[in-house]
């Protein structure tokens, strides 16, 4: 099975003496080597491009042949990066490593010919990556401009310059890449086109009549959605919760119960980040049972949202250190996930029988159980994972199930990756930099520095 991102990238010492790998090393063909590291070593690109201090794009051009490695300091920095024994530095045409040779890691017991690619984690790709929005404020910013939006619920858009609403389906395919941003993890796009959006929503379900003023309805509530979870993801519980509220009122007003119970998980989410477990759990289980009755024939549309809801009550029911009601809705969600056939995006759901999965980590290490946790993230196959937001949550997961296990080094690794794959879900989030700073304060001496650095890149302070 090829190995997950949060797992090191393993080299066998026998792989180097392989004799395609020799041939690709004194060719100097890059993108041939790391093909056949995906082969026999199982690394994916973006545990490639982790190691070797580049971006995840650049590897896949490297292996596609789209791209060449011409400079020398790249070859040396991905011979670093991959540890390459001197053998293999000499057929690449760089000088011997003048560092010392692995030792073991005393955290992992592993033995030192299986201990690759670790020490070359720090870089300035990555540092790139997560410094990209810098210039423009950060996503955080951007938030700002929600709460003078809010507060006026049917806005003169004309009078403030934004023209008359659009027609549903432009205004349709406005909310549409909202959703793509949020759930591709670009934060600050999406923050930055919310207010308009919500204003010629706002305006569009006050002018519009009949059909047109429902599905302008289910648009507005969709709006709302997005931009509740990109409030509750920064820590305004406040904003998040009037932006979740006015999503449900709007649901309602749509007359579709679809619309309603996606909404509904919304409104679940505020209630658990105000610490309202109970009542999140109680919602989630009355709308999710409400939305059953009201459907008298299920499509893989609303089992989606319902399998959703179901997830959000069972992870309410977590945080309310209720297991067996925890249990009993992921159980729920997970014969849903088989009806629905497969990991879908239906109504930007993202669920399936991998999300599922996901859930059953979170819920895991939320009732303390952070081995069961490690084990059924070891299951998960991040390639079936399409959105970059569930995989990225994915990984702090397994980060903090790592931590509390005191695997400190695979923590490290599993945050690094989610920082590289979505680095506004790790610079932005105030639970991301709470979690590396548990790191940072846990770290053994041989990971300290490291930590550090990393900290130091994401804006953590001590």
């Amino acid at each position: 099975m090829p190995g997950r991102v949060t797992d090191l990238l393993v080299i066998e010492e026998s792989f180097w003496d392989r004799s395609d790998v020799t041939k690709a090393l004194r060719d100097r063909d890059i993108g041939r080597l790391f093909r056949l590291l995906a082969q026999y070593a199982g690394a994916s690109q973006t545990r490639l491009a982790i190691a070797c201090q580049t971006t995840q794009p650049k590897v896949s051009g490297y292996m596609r042949g789209t791209t060449l490695v011409e400079a020398l300091e790249v070859f040396d920095r991905i011979a670093n990066g991959l540890a390459m024994p001197d053998r293999a530095r000499i057929a690449l045409g760089l000088a011997p490593s003048a560092q010392p040779a692995d030792t073991a890691d005393s955290e992992e017991d592993e033995p030192s010919v299986r201990r690759r690619t670790f020490v070359g984690l720090t870089g300035s790709a990555l540092a790139t990556a997560l410094l990209a929005d810098t210039a423009s404020g950060g996503w955080a910013d951007a938030i700002e401009s929600f709460a003078t939006v809010l507060v006026s619920r049917v806005p003169d858009t004309a009078a403030a310059g934004l023209g008359d609403p659009p027609d549903v389906p432009s205004l349709a395919a406005a909310v549409a890449r909202a959703k793509r941003d949020y759930q591709a993890c670009r934060y600050s796009a999406a923050a930055k086109s919310l207010p308009v959006l919500i204003s010629w929503s706002q305006a569009a379900c006050a002018t519009f009549d009949g059909q047109a003023r429902r599905q302008a309805f289910t648009l507005s509530a969709e709006a709302h959605h997005v931009a509740a979870s990109i409030l509750l993801k920064a820590g305004d519980q406040g904003l998040g919760w009037l932006t979740a509220d006015r999503s449900m009122q709007a649901a309602r007003a749509s007359e579709d119960p679809v619309t309603l119970a996606s909404s509904a998980r919304i409104i679940t989410h505020a209630l658990m980040k105000g610490k309202h477990y109970k009542a999140a759990t109680d919602t989630a289980s009355t709308l999710a049972a409400s939305f059953g009755r009201d459907m008298a024939v299920h499509d893989p549309v609303s089992l989606s949202v319902y399998g959703s809801l179901l997830l959000r009550g069972a992870t309410a029911a977590a945080r309310h250190d209720d297991r067996r009601r925890a249990y009993e809705l992921l159980g729920e969600a997970e014969q849903t996930a088989r009806r629905v056939g497969g990991d879908r995006n239906l109504r930007w759901t993202a669920f399936g029988p991998t999300n599922v999965s996901l859930h059953r980590v979170n819920i895991a290490l939320t009732l303390g159980d952070a081995g069961t946790a490690i084990d059924v993230a070891r299951t998960v196959d991040l390639g079936k994972i399409d959105v970059t937001e569930r995989k990225a949550s994915f990984l702090m997961d397994t980060a903090r199930a790592f931590l509390q296990c005191g695997r400190h080094e695979r923590a490290y690794l599993a945050l690094r990756a989610a920082a590289e794959m979505a680095p506004e879900e790790i610079t932005g989030r105030p639970s991301a930099h709470r979690l590396v700073h548990d790191l940072v304060t846990t770290a053994p001496p041989s990971l300290h520095h490291q930590a550090q650095d990393f900290a130091r890149r994401i804006g953590v302070t001590e």
